[in-house]
């Protein structure tokens, strides 16, 4: 799990850009799940849910109640998720994740984006199959004893478990995500997730050459820049 949850660490720089669309990407979910229930996270757990993974995302209170006080007064936006798979440079492979409220734009928002880096897209299922859907924890910790002993209790389907400077990096069964979470917690009460979220991670990396890294990065950057964009998953070892 290590090489894949470095890749992911690395995607989550903090940079000015990065903030502001996690910030858009939560502040998204967030409003989706408060209009699908009740507003309140004590009331709906999938909100809860959501609210979490974006405190360990390092989202701000301010955003995460102005996007519950949106949902509270009556908005009528409306988001369809959508997945489009393809192919990229140098056998690359890509998994793109959208938040929209217009189909027709973000597929060719997103075609777009690999038509101008010589890539191609895919049709349903003709990327996803080479990628595990896994739950990632992440927290200050180095006893690997005691987080696993909590965890098998819990009855967690752990997958690997490792430390690297001090850091514990847990990879579990998606659907135990948070039964893991309540497991870490009856051991450190206070303790505060670094990570905590469902991800694809690829089966296998791709080194590529100087052409194909600039193509990549291309591609990358330009779906970046799409607003309905919320995740983005590759294979490339970087």
């Amino acid at each position: 799990m290590g090489r894949a949850f470095e890749v992911r660490k690395a995607a989550m720089a903090k940079t000015s850009a990065a903030k502001t669309k996690i910030y858009s990407r939560f502040g998204k979910e967030i409003y989706i799940a408060a209009k699908a229930g009740v507003p309140d996270p004590e009331m709906n757990q999938a909100l809860k849910r959501i609210i979490e993974k974006a405190k360990a995302a390092q989202v701000t209170a301010d955003i995460i109640k102005r996007a519950i006080e949106k949902a509270k007064g009556g908005s009528d936006e409306s988001y369809t998720s959508a997945r489009y798979e393809g192919f990229g440079p140098g056998n690359s492979t890509i998994i793109v994740d959208c938040l929209t409220d217009n189909v027709n734009r973000t597929v060719s928002e997103v075609r777009n984006c690999f038509t101008k880096s010589k890539s191609k897209m895919g049709v349903a299922g003709s990327v996803s199959h080479l990628f595990d859907f896994i739950g990632l924890l992440s927290f200050k910790s180095t006893d690997e004893e005691k987080v696993l002993d909590a965890l098998i209790e819990a009855e967690v389907d752990v997958i690997d478990l490792e430390v690297q400077e001090e850091q514990m990096n847990v990879t579990v069964n998606p659907n135990d995500l948070y039964k893991a979470k309540g497991a870490v917690e009856t051991i450190y009460p206070e303790i505060e997730f670094d990570v905590l979220e469902t991800t694809m991670s690829p089966q296998s990396y791709v080194k590529l050459n100087e052409e194909e890294t600039e193509l990549f990065h291309r591609l990358t950057s330009m779906l970046d820049e799409i607003d309905d964009v919320q995740e983005v998953y590759h294979n490339v070892e970087e």
